[in-house]
């Protein structure tokens, strides 16, 4: 029979530290996936907070009501949320730049309900974000995530976070510029593309005024944007590259706005 006892600091400690790892994973690309069961998602979270409690230093909490140490338990969350956030607003970029594809494919009149996030997007973008996670998986990029949140127990201690909301706000601003940035090298070729193409019907609408270039446009424009996504599928690996470093650049941002 085994037999283990605490005491209520010690439970309360470990309550903070499963506070900012529970919403982390429940937000977090790759973990916070739908056909990922809740359960899973709780049991990873009681067992990566127990890893850490074995390791990390118990402070004293120093809390007067019961308001207190909710107030220190939000805190914790708020940290967890912003690192998961980080990471998640990375992936939208693949929207984003998916609806722009499909917009000059022709196949922005087409949209599918995506199971993970239950929300209504474009087909190009759902390919990149399915292309990307399985990349995630495969370089190991799920195991850096962890690695900063232990690390971020070291640089943020257990109610040691600050919130700077200048800090925030400049860091959602450059967040943007890299995102329309971002966004826009992923589809140039495509882009590109479109632009000859359109150029070429423009010159055939001329030359041939009595072909119906709107009909034959959207057949070709289609076959087009198809041929081109088959033929940059092996710029794939370094599109994750750029959404990775983007991932790893916010977390370190946002960790340092609370510092």
């Amino acid at each position: 029979m085994i037999e283990y006892s605490f005491s209520m600091a010690d439970l309360e400690y470990f309550l903070l530290i499963f506070s900012r790892v529970s919403c982390l994973i429940f937000i977090a690309p790759f973990y916070s996936t739908t056909n990922t069961p809740a359960r899973i998602r709780i049991g990873l979270s009681i067992f990566v907070a127990l890893l850490l409690y074995q390791v990390l230093p118990v402070v004293p909490l120093e809390y007067s009501t019961i308001m207190g140490y909710a107030t220190m338990v939000l805190k914790e969350a708020a940290v967890g949320l912003l690192m998961g956030f980080g990471c998640n607003i990375c992936i939208m970029i693949l929207s984003f730049s998916g609806r722009i594809i499909d917009m000059e494919t022709g196949l922005s009149m087409a949209s599918l309900m995506d199971p993970l996030t239950k929300e209504q997007t474009s087909i190009s973008g759902m390919l990149y974000q399915y292309a990307v996670m399985l990349i995630l998986m495969i370089s190991g990029m799920y195991q850096y995530i962890m690695k900063a949140l232990a690390e971020s127990f070291t640089l943020i201690p257990i109610n040691g976070a600050i919130f700077r909301p200048d800090g925030l706000m400049k860091a959602m601003v450059g967040f943007m510029s890299d995102y329309i940035f971002v966004a826009f090298r992923i589809c140039l070729p495509i882009f590109t593309v479109m632009i000859m193409l359109n150029a070429i019907l423009g010159i055939l609408a001329k030359v041939a005024p009595q072909m119906n270039m709107f009909a034959v446009g959207i057949q070709f424009k289609v076959l087009t944007g198809l041929t081109v996504l088959f033929i940059t599928t092996g710029m794939l690996p370094r599109l994750s590259e750029l959404i990775f470093t983007e991932m790893k650049t916010m977390m370190v941002t946002f960790v340092e706005t609370m510092m």
